[in-house]
Order: C-alpha cells, then sequence, then structure tokens
C-alpha cells in the first residue's frame, strides 16, 4: 500500500469530517464538543472550547446570526438546537475562569489594522497573538464599528468592553480617532507597515489607489483577502456587500486576511492548504431516523437566558452528529474500538515496519471480508478488500505466521486430496452438460444431501450431469496465499475443462462468488436457480411454520435472483419468509468468511450472536456454514436443503453439527460411497495412522473442537510417538506425554494405553517448534 493509496482510502472515511453546524459557522466552532459538555453540566469545558475559536465570545454569544443552526441536523426530527442560547448559558456560568491569553514572543515585524469593527478586531487579535506588532486605526472615539447597531438589551456595552480588553494581552495598540487617509496618508501608512489590513465596512476614497472590478468595488481576491497593492488585504463590507448583516463573517474575513498576512511576513505561498476555510458543505454522513422528534427547549425568561438545568436539557437535544454507518452494523468494526480511517492508517503502519512487533496482525486477519460496510458506507470505502490486500502483502513478505490461518489452510488441501476429490462424469454418460459442486462444507455437514441432490439433478436434467468433490479454494484466497489460490484453481480448471466445460451449479455461495468472479467465460447457476427452475421434488410438504427468517448469505448480496430463487422455494413449501433487519444485500456474515473465527474465536462469536439476535424466528439458511455457526451457538436454524428434501422444520433444525474432525470423515466416506455406489470403484488403503483407534470422552472432544484440534492430528502424534519412542511418561499417572509438528503447528496429546485403543487425557497446540539436542 502506497502513499497515495494510503491517502485516497483514507479520504473514504468521512467520520473525522466536521457536522454541518461547524462546516456552516465561518469560524468553525466546535458545536458537537461544546454542547456535549454543556449537557454533562461542565460548562468551563464548554466555555473554553467556545472561546478556543472565538476571539470575542461575549459579544459573539450575544449577537451571532447562528448560520449552524439553519443547517443543524436536529432540524430533520424536531427543532434546531439554540446553539447561540448555549454559548451565553456557558459563558455567563464560566466567568472568571477562562485561561491567560498566551502570545508568542515579539516579533520585529509591523501590521496595520485599519477599522475597528468586528473584521479589524479580528485580524489585530490573531496577528498580536502571533507575536507580530500589530496598531488598530480607528476614526471613531471607540471601537466596535457595526456593532453599535444593537441594543443595550441585546449587546449590554460592557459584555463588548469586557471582550475588547483582550486585545491588551496580545500587545495591541489602539489609535482611536484617527482616520485613514487624512489624519495619516494611506502610502504612509504602507510605508510604515509591511502589511496592511482595510476592514473599513465600506470602499477606501480613490486616493487608496486600488484596482476595481466592473461595479467599481476594489478588487478583492475572495480566498486571500490580497488586494492590487502588495501587503494590502481588506474584507468586511469591502469585500461582501451587507456584511453587517452577520457578525460571525465579519469575524472570520478578519481570521482568514490575519493567515494572509502571516503567509506574507514569511513569504510562502498565501493559498496553499486553505480549502477549509470559511463556509463548506460537509461531506459527514448522519443518518436521523429513528431519532425522536424534540422541541426547542423553552426559556423560562429569555431576558436572562438559559437556566442551569435548561442549558443541560438543551444541549442534550444535539445529536451529535457523526457517521459511524459500518461501526453500527459490523461487530468486527467495532470491537476494535474505532473506524476505518484510523484502521486504514494502523494497517499501513503495520505493512510499512520492517522490524518489531506488529500489532495490527489481529486486526487484519479478523476481519470476514464480506463487504457490508461498503454496502452502507457513503464513501464507498470497503475494509474487506484493505485487509484481504494486507494479507497478501504480508504473506509476499514473509511476515504473515503460518499458523495464523493454518487450520483452514490444512483443511482445504484434505478437501483435495484423493482421500476426498472426486471428479466424474455421469454414470454411463460420455459427455456430461452440467457439473454439479456441492463444495466442501455441505459434504462435510451433511454429505446425505450431496447424494439425494445430485440424484435429484440427475433424474430433472437432461444432457448428463458430472459431479466433482473438492474445496474451490477460498480458504487460500481468503488468507492471502494468492500462490497457492491460483495453484487450486489451476487444478480445478484442468479438471472443468478435461470434463468438457460444463456448465457449473453451485450449492455453496462462496464457491459461486469464487467460480464467477475467478473462472471468466463460465457459465455458473447457482441450485437454488435450478430448483426454483426445475420444480421441488415430491417429497410432501414439511411441517407448517407461521413465518421464518432467511440468513442470507453475505457472499451472495450482489446477486438478487438467488435472494428471490431462495425465497420463492421457500413461498411453493408454505412457508411466510419475515425479513431480518440487515438481509439480501445487506446481509451480515456468520462469522466464517474470511476465516474469522480461525483468526477471532471471540469475535466470531460474537458476531454469531448478534446476527441470531435480529430476531426470534426460526432460520432458514442456504449455505452449509452458515447453517451450522448459527446451530453451534443454540439458534434454530434450518438448511433449505433439509425443507426441499421433505424434512419437517422441526427435525431440520434439530439436526446436530458435525465437529470438525467427523466433517472431515464425511468427505472422505462420501467420495467412498459414491465411488462404490455409482461407479462401481474401490476405496484406497488407510494411512496407518488411521489405524490407531482412540477412546475420546465427550468432554475431551469439546476441547479438541475448541482448539481446533482433530482426530487425526492425535493419530499422527501418537504413531509418531509408538514409533520413535519420542515420548515422555509420567510414573504416578501411567499417562505418555508427546508431541509432532506435522506442518506448522506443534501438537501435544497425554494419552494411556488401554487393551486396544488409546485413550486420550489431554491435548494443545502452539505454534512453537521443539528444537532436540542432536544425538552425540
Amino acid at each position: 500500500m502506497e502513499q497515495d493509496e494510503l491517502r485516497r482510502l483514507e479520504d473514504r472515511c468521512i467520520q473525522e469530517h466536521a457536522p454541518a453546524c461547524s462546516a456552516a459557522c465561518p469560524l468553525h466552532v466546535d458545536v458537537r464538543a461544546m454542547t456535549a459538555e454543556t449537557a454533562r453540566r461542565d460548562f468551563a469545558a464548554a466555555a473554553r472550547i467556545f472561546r478556543k475559536t472565538v476571539p470575542f465570545p461575549g459579544i459573539i454569544s450575544r449577537v451571532c446570526d447562528h448560520p449552524c443552526q439553519a443547517v443543524c441536523k436536529r432540524r430533520e426530527a424536531g427543532d434546531a438546537v439554540s446553539v447561540r442560547a448555549l454559548e451565553r448559558a456557558c459563558l455567563d456560568r464560566s466567568s472568571g475562569l477562562q485561561d491567560k491569553i498566551q502570545a508568542l514572543p515579539r516579533k520585529d515585524r509591523r501590521a496595520a489594522i485599519v477599522g475597528g469593527g468586528l473584521s479589524g478586531l479580528t485580524a489585530a487579535f490573531d496577528l498580536g497573538r502571533k507575536g507580530y506588532a500589530v496598531v488598530v486605526f480607528e476614526r471613531e472615539n471607540r471601537l466596535g464599528g457595526s456593532l453599535r447597531r444593537f441594543s443595550e438589551e441585546d449587546l449590554p456595552l460592557r459584555t463588548a468592553a469586557d471582550d475588547i480588553l483582550i486585545l491588551k494581552e496580545v500587545g495591541v495598540e489602539i489609535r482611536l480617532g484617527t482616520t485613514v487617509g487624512k489624519d495619516i496618508g494611506f502610502d504612509e501608512l504602507c510605508a510604515g507597515f509591511e502589511t496592511v489590513y482595510l476592514g473599513l465596512g465600506e470602499n477606501p476614497p480613490d486616493s487608496f489607489a486600488f484596482a476595481v472590478d466592473p461595479e467599481g468595488r476594489v478588487d478583492i481576491d475572495p480566498a486571500t483577502f490580497s488586494t492590487s497593492r502588495a501587503g494590502v488585504f481588506a474584507g468586511g463590507g469591502m469585500l461582501r456587500r451587507n456584511t453587517n448583516r452577520s457578525p460571525i463573517q465579519s469575524m472570520a474575513d478578519g481570521r482568514r486576511a490575519a493567515i494572509s498576512m502571516d503567509r506574507y511576513f514569511q513569504q510562502v505561498s498565501l493559498t496553499a492548504g486553505r480549502a477549509g476555510e470559511g463556509y463548506y458543505t460537509t461531506r459527514l454522513h448522519t443518518v436521523t431516523e429513528g431519532i425522536v422528534p424534540l422541541p426547542v427547549v423553552p426559556m423560562a425568561d429569555a431576558r436572562q437566558g438559559y437556566s442551569a438545568d435548561e442549558a443541560m436539557q438543551e444541549a442534550a437535544r444535539c445529536i451529535q452528529c457523526q457517521c459511524l454507518e459500518c461501526v453500527k452494523v459490523c461487530e468486527y468494526l467495532k470491537s476494535f474500538g474505532s473506524y476505518p480511517r484510523q484502521y486504514v492508517r494502523q494497517i499501513y503502519n503495520n505493512l510499512a515496519i520492517v522490524m518489531g512487533h506488529r500489532h495490527a496482525n489481529k486486526l487484519i486477519n479478523s476481519c470476514s471480508l464480506c463487504g457490508l460496510c461498503r454496502e452502507v458506507c457513503p464513501g464507498d470505502l470497503h475494509m474487506g478488500l484493505v485487509c484481504r490486500k494486507a494479507r497478501q502483502t504480508l504473506v509476499r513478505q514473509g511476515r504473515m505466521p503460518p499458523s495464523a490461518h493454518d487450520f483452514p489452510i490444512r483443511d482445504m488441501l484434505f478437501s483435495n486430496s484423493d482421500t476426498c476429490a472426486l471428479v466424474r462424469q455421469q454414470p454411463g454418460v460420455v459427455t456430461s452438460r452440467f457439473l454439479f459442486f456441492p463444495g466442501c462444507q455441505l459434504a462435510a455437514s451433511c454429505p446425505e444431501q450431496v447424494k439425494r441432490v445430485y440424484a435429484l439433478l440427475r433424474d430433472k436434467l437432461t444432457g448428463g450431469v458430472g459431479l466433482m468433490l473438492r474445496c474451490c479454494g477460498a480458504p487460500a484466497d481468503w488468507s492471502g496465499r494468492e500462490e497457492l489460490f491460483r495453484e487450486v484453481m489451476e487444478s480445478f480448471t484442468e479438471s472443468w475443462r478435461d470434463m468438457g466445460s460444463p456448465e457449473l451449479i453451485l450449492a455453496c455461495s462462496t464457491c459461486f462468488e469464487t467460480f464467477k468472479t475467478r473462472l471468466p467465460g463460465s457459465a455458473v447457476s447457482s441450485l437454488w436457480q435450478i430448483l426454483d427452475r426445475l420444480g421441488l421434488p415430491k417429497t410432501g410438504r414439511p411441517g407448517e411454520s407461521p413465518a421464518v427468517a432467511v440468513h442470507d448469505a453475505c457472499s451472495t448480496r450482489h446477486e438478487p435472483f438467488i435472494h428471490e430463487s431462495v425465497r420463492s422455494i421457500l413461498a411453493r413449501l408454505g412457508m411466510r419468509v419475515e425479513e431480518l433487519p440487515l438481509t439480501r444485500d445487506r446481509a451480515e456474515c456468520c462469522g466464517y468468511g474470511g476465516l474469522m473465527a480461525f483468526a477471532n474465536a471471540e469475535l466470531a462469536g460474537k458476531v454469531i450472536d448478534r446476527r441470531i439476535a435480529r430476531s426470534s424466528l426460526d432460520y432458514v439458511a442456504y449455505c452449509a456454514m452458515c447453517r451450522d455457526y448459527l446451530a453451534k451457538r443454540g439458534k434454530r436454524v434450518a438448511h433449505l436443503l433439509d425443507l426441499v428434501l421433505g424434512t419437517s422444520m422441526e427435525d431440520a433444525v434439530g439436526r446436530g453439527v458435525p465437529v470438525y474432525s467427523q466433517r472431515r470423515e464425511n468427505r472422505a466416506r462420501l467420495r467412498t460411497s459414491l465411488l462404490a455406489e455409482l461407479w462401481g470403484e474401490g476405496t484406497p488403503e488407510r494411512q496407518s495412522c488411521e489405524k490407531i483407534a482412540l477412546g475420546v470422552s465427550d468432554r475431551m472432544r469439546d476441547i479438541m473442537e475448541e482448539r481446533l484440534i482433530l482426530v487425526e492430528d492425535v493419530q499422527k502424534v501418537i504413531e509418531y510417538a509408538e514409533r520413535t519412542g519420542n515420548r515422555l511418561l509420567n510414573r504416578e499417572t501411567g499417562h505418555t506425554l508427546a508431541h509432532h509438528r506435522p506442518a506448522s503447528v506443534t501438537y501435544w496429546v497425554e494419552y494411556s494405553a488401554e487393551d486396544d485403543r488409546f485413550v486420550i487425557h489431554n491435548a494443545y497446540s502452539h505454534r512453537m517448534e521443539i528444537a532436540e539436542e542432536p544425538k552425540s
């Protein structure tokens, strides 16, 4: 991931963009933070946030024209938040608590401000705070300019005077009763000061000699506030007509002009990096659906403003705008405590590490890659693609721990070994028009369904239906092992072409997605599409069910015809579907996708539990792993094939879930039985380790399942220990302890011999490689 790609990905996540209120405020007051502190009754903290942005907070809290309220998202569910009234309430309850203004050390550079209104005073304050020597020239005998149009009730003179005193703290000199162009010539002023700001509220005399626009107004750059005279800047009424109507805009003009003057002093670009200044439209996306509409909190005394309790209630109406649409629907994104923009940065840093610990490996490997985040993201950011690419990079760099995905990779290789894999034309047919590919997990979960569906397809389809048993390679793809995935696909493609490139009928949603995207030129059909078209077998209707909820496989989110076929089949079975909150193109993952369950079992459990909690109805799944993962956590869920093949709903939801060792055994036995029953072929010789008989209690089976230890793994350890004598005997218990590392993981087994079998007392595994002392 290069820096420019990182920037593009980060920019797609809008969570850190400003809420509409702050974007609409020319000074960008952090209204969200201020209201949050007010709602907690911390008025001092709220006032500190306000003062941090606004140099004259007392004035603005009383006369601001509050453009923020016009765009407040709360208006979509009630009245806009009364921001100005809350600003005043915070200041009224934190007087005397403001922090002392810290100005930078004095610089030997001079700036002149012509005009003592809000625009000029703001420029003077900002430049004085940066350490420049600033002099304000005001023709009247008091400061404030257009503020004088406000009544004493709206803006008490004392409030304005107290605010303006802040200029002394930053060393600003005030010269009242001084008219530039009369008491001091403009050219003389420009000669005595390196920069000048004109905040006159009107066009200056012609003697100032500026270039003008077609309307006769001084030509001012709206981005930098520069004029045709070098070092001279202007704003306020000179730049905008009717500026007196917007005190907050006048202050913003002064601030932006001060930025340009500071840059002029430093002889750097006046235009670079200024896109976020002034009013703009934010990209932050905030959903208000479901928020209870609330009216504005009334004031008991409008003259005194909000009381403390009233201010807290009004501030609490702020919905604290943010996006987080992806985090709301994804347990993975939620579990790591942040949001995609931060995650992309963490992943980038993780990949850039040459030496040291890669703290983001778990973040990278825990994603299910399902793409739900992209479906809800206003910026189209797909964290699954980011994580997949990161996994591929780590594998290429040799920095992905082999054990991270060791178990599912070995399971895939087992599915594609001679023990399980099978490819045959339909019995008695030379070339098959179709090829049924049930997928490794359906064969592992319920091999009898594979047999019955294959028989059904042979009966209903003409032109021959071949059969292929193996894995599509998804575990290699998900784990970032590009070379291994390529090998799996090449092996499949060779066999498929040898079969005559028949149309693929796929029972597995992941297989469908894999072959559709990775096998160009192939004809692929979903089993559900075929069954919906051909009609269901005459097996009688299952037991009545008032309603069921369909758990759509996340890998079919962009396949609406599969969604419709599944629901059509259920309708034919007499079942009524009530849709889940997140369904079809927004379906949630079951915890298996992307190998989440192997990288982060605790998170996968939360993902499944969250999906289960979406409805109290019985579920119907059409993915074998979805069905088994949900059922394993206690959800009443049937596989669609159970119902199609005539099993009652009650029996279907009660079907057990095979453990990992049984899943392997199911695949192997399916191949053996099909070869014998349909093609009359014999069975291969068993490996020596498979002949070892074991005694495994139910408790021990649960432990092995949780630790991803297969019966075959235990058999290999015992066979190796008994054959080599590499084992330890505990004389007190009579138990033998042995270890063996068949691939990337070391397995330990504690066992004892009993009659003609070995009783297993404990088993565990780790990534450690045992270094043995060489024999002398």
